[in-house]
């Protein structure tokens, strides 16, 4: 019979690659972009190798990593590893995280001209619940280890941030939960590309307000 901690290891690998799979075939993400990270209780935590097509994870593997990063078992982990770590490490809460290229919110990030404090409007409710505000990260190459500190300077007050030029990061209470908001923050910002150039209407703020004292949700900053 299975331990606990490994049965729950082997839940988890299982949902990465089932969930990295979903989304390929949908279409958000392409190729070999994109990763995704979970948490295990012990405080180790499972990462998408480098290279690797979301759509073909094998689950056994995926890269194992110890609390302090380091290599236990599976293939080398993804090189986005910085800005998982760090925006573990600024949400303590946070058990999983996704990170795509995915079409309409990557595109968003090479608007000129964006807010840096809130990228996308709060077009619907969903929005606001899944996702709240939206920061921007200025423009860092991939695997760059400043960007590490950029996610931690905004990542302790908001769920999720925007990679200049590059695309969204999202953290969650569960791989489900971050795979949820990251899809929310699709949506938003296709939403948005739509509605260029034509009169909107988004949320004002006290609907906004109203829905996060409704649902208890994360004070704005």
């Amino acid at each position: 019979m299975l331990s606990a901690s490994t049965a729950e290891e082997t839940r988890l690998r299982e949902r990465i690659a089932k969930l990295g799979r979903s989304l390929f075939e949908r279409g958000l993400t392409a190729g070999s972009s994109g990763n995704l990270s979970a948490r295990l209780p012990d405080g180790r935590w499972l990462m998408t190798p480098t290279n690797a097509c979301l759509g073909e994870l094998d689950p056994a593997r995926l890269a194992l990593l110890d609390a302090h990063d380091q290599a236990l078992a599976g293939d080398p982990p993804s090189k986005e590893l910085t800005l998982h770590r760090a925006m573990y490490e600024a949400r303590p809460q946070a058990r999983a995280i996704v990170h795509l290229h995915a079409t309409h919110s990557a595109a968003i990030s090479c608007l000129d001209g964006l807010d840096p404090h809130d990228c996308l409007p709060a077009l619907t409710p969903y929005f606001v619940m899944k996702i709240g505000r939206l920061p921007l990260i200025p423009y860092h190459p991939p695997g760059d280890p400043a960007l590490g500190g950029a996610i931690r300077a905004l990542a302790c007050r908001h769920c999720a941030v925007l990679l200049a030029n590059h695309g969204p990061v999202v953290s969650g209470e569960s791989l489900e939960a971050a795979t949820y908001a990251i899809e929310e923050l699709e949506e938003t910002a296709k939403l948005a590309l739509l509605l260029r150039g034509s009169p909107v209407r988004p949320l004002n703020p006290e609907q906004i307000q109203d829905l996060r004292d409704r649902f208890n949700l994360e004070p704005l900053f």
